[in-house]
C-alpha cells in the first residue's frame, strides 16, 4: 500500500469533486424523476468515502514519500492541483446539506458541511496564495506554459462564496448569519479577480502557442468552473440575503444574480464551445484517457448549478432546459472518468511511476567529401 501511493498526486482529489458535483447538480434539477433524489444521495455518499479514502490515502503519501509531495509542491504543473483538495472538502460539504441530510439527518449534515467548509476555505486561501507565489520564487515559468491547470488554486474561494451560503440559515441571527454572507461575497471578489489576472494568460498561449498538448487539453474545460460557480454563487447570495442584509442591499443581490449571471453563462457557453473543438481535435489526433478526463465533470457541473440558478431568479424555462441538457453532458463525462479511472486503479496503470518524455533522435552527421562533418 505504502509502495502504491508514491505517485498519488494531488489531481485526484478532482474525481472527489466531479463525484460530488453529480449529486448537487442533479438534486435541483427542475424535472422530477422517480428515484432521482435517493440517485443523488447515493452519489453523494459514494463521494464522502472516496474523500475519506483519498485523505487516508494522500496522509500516506506525505508521511512515507515525503520526497515526491515536496516535488509536486515546488512542480508548478502538479502544485495548482492543491487547489483540488480545497474544492474535494467544500464539494462534499455542499453536497451534506443539500442531498446527504436525507440520510444521515440534518443534524450531522451541518455540522459535517461546517466542519468541511471552514478546512476547505482555510486549505482554499492558503493555496490560493502559496501556489503562485511558489511559482513566482521557485521557478521562473514562461508565457508558453500557461495552462487552465493554473486556476484551479484560485478557483477554489469561488468554490467557498458559492457553498458558503448554505450555511447561513443555521447560524444565528443577525451579526454571525450577515458575517458568513459577506465574507462569502469577499471570496466571490478575490476568486473573481484572481481568474480575471490569469485567463488573458491562458487565452494568450493558446493562440501565439497553438493547441495544448493531447494529454492536457481536456483541463480547457476548467475555465468553466469560475464562470459556473461564479453564477451559482450570485443566485446563492440572492437566495439568502431577505433578512441577512438591510433591504437595500438584498435587492442589490437579486439584481447581481440576473445582471452578472446572465453575461457571463453566455460566455460559458461560448467557451465550452471553444474547449468542445480543441478536445474533439485532440481525440482525432489519438488522446488516450487521463487523470485530466476529470476536468469535463466538476466544471460543467458547475455550469448546471448556474443555470440552475439563473432559472430561479429569471423564471425562464430555457434555463431549465439548459439546466437539463448540461446535466445529461454532465452524467456522460463522470460516467465516462469513472469507468476509464476504475480500469486504470485495477490493472495499476495510473499508480505507475509516470514515463520519461520521449528523446528527439539526433540528427544524423555527414562527413562531405572535403572533410567537414554536418
Amino acid at each position: 500500500m505504502v509502495l502504491a501511493v508514491r505517485h498519488l498526486g494531488p489531481n485526484w482529489y478532482a474525481s472527489v469533486m466531479g463525484t460530488a458535483i453529480v449529486a448537487t447538480a442533479g438534486i435541483a434539477l427542475p424535472v422530477r424523476v422517480p428515484g432521482l433524489r435517493t440517485a443523488c444521495a447515493a452519489v453523494w455518499a459514494f463521494s464522502l468515502v472516496l474523500l475519506l479514502v483519498l485523505l487516508c490515502a494522500r496522509a500516506l503519501h506525505w508521511r512515507h514519500h515525503r520526497d515526491r509531495a515536496r516535488a509536486h509542491l515546488l512542480d508548478p504543473a502538479v502544485a495548482p492541483f492543491y487547489g483540488c483538495l480545497a474544492m474535494a472538502l467544500l464539494a462534499v460539504g455542499g453536497g451534506a446539506i443539500t442531498v446527504g441530510q436525507d440520510w444521515i439527518g440534518t443534524r450531522a449534515a451541518v455540522a459535517l458541511d461546517a466542519v468541511l467548509f471552514g478546512a476547505g476555505t482555510v486549505v482554499g486561501l492558503a493555496a490560493a496564495v502559496a501556489v503562485p507565489y511558489l511559482m513566482a520564487v521557485r521557478r521562473r515559468t514562461a508565457p508558453a506554459e500557461a495552462t487552465p491547470v493554473w486556476l484551479l488554486p484560485v478557483v477554489a474561494p469561488m468554490v467557498s462564496a458559492a457553498l458558503g451560503p448554505l450555511l447561513v440559515p443555521y447560524l444565528p441571527a443577525g451579526q454571525a448569519r450577515e458575517t458568513l454572507l459577506l465574507a462569502c461575497v469577499a471570496m466571490f471578489g478575490l476568486s473573481l479577480l484572481a481568474t480575471l489576472l490569469m485567463l488573458p494568460l491562458i487565452f494568450g498561449r493558446l493562440v501565439t502557442g497553438g493547441p495544448l498538448p493531447l494529454a492536457l487539453t481536456p483541463t480547457l474545460f476548467l475555465v468553466l468552473g469560475p464562470l459556473g460557480q461564479s453564477t451559482t454563487a450570485v443566485g446563492n447570495f440572492a437566495d439568502v440575503a431577505p433578512g441577512v442584509v438591510p433591504a437595500p442591499y438584498s435587492q442589490g443581490f437579486d439584481v447581481l444574480a440576473v445582471l452578472y449571471g446572465v453575461p457571463v453563462m453566455g460566455f460559458a457557453l461560448l467557451w465550452f464551445g471553444f474547449a468542445t473543438a480543441h478536445v474533439l481535435r485532440a481525440r482525432r489526433q489519438g488522446m488516450g484517457f487521463a487523470m485530466t478526463w476529470w476536468a469535463f465533470t466538476f466544471p460543467v457541473g458547475t455550469c448546471v448549478t448556474g443555470a440552475e440558478a439563473l432559472a430561479r431568479h429569471t423564471g425562464l424555462l430555457v434555463y431549465d432546459g439548459l439546466a437539463v441538457a448540461l446535466c445529461l453532458v454532465l452524467l456522460a463525462a463522470w460516467a465516462t472518468a469513472a469507468v476509464h479511472t476504475a480500469r486504470g486503479l485495477v490493472s495499476g496503470e495510473l499508480l505507475a511511476a509516470p514515463r520519461p518524455a520521449p528523446v528527439a533522435p539526433r540528427p544524423a552527421r555527414v562527413r562531405t567529401t572535403s572533410g567537414a562533418v554536418r
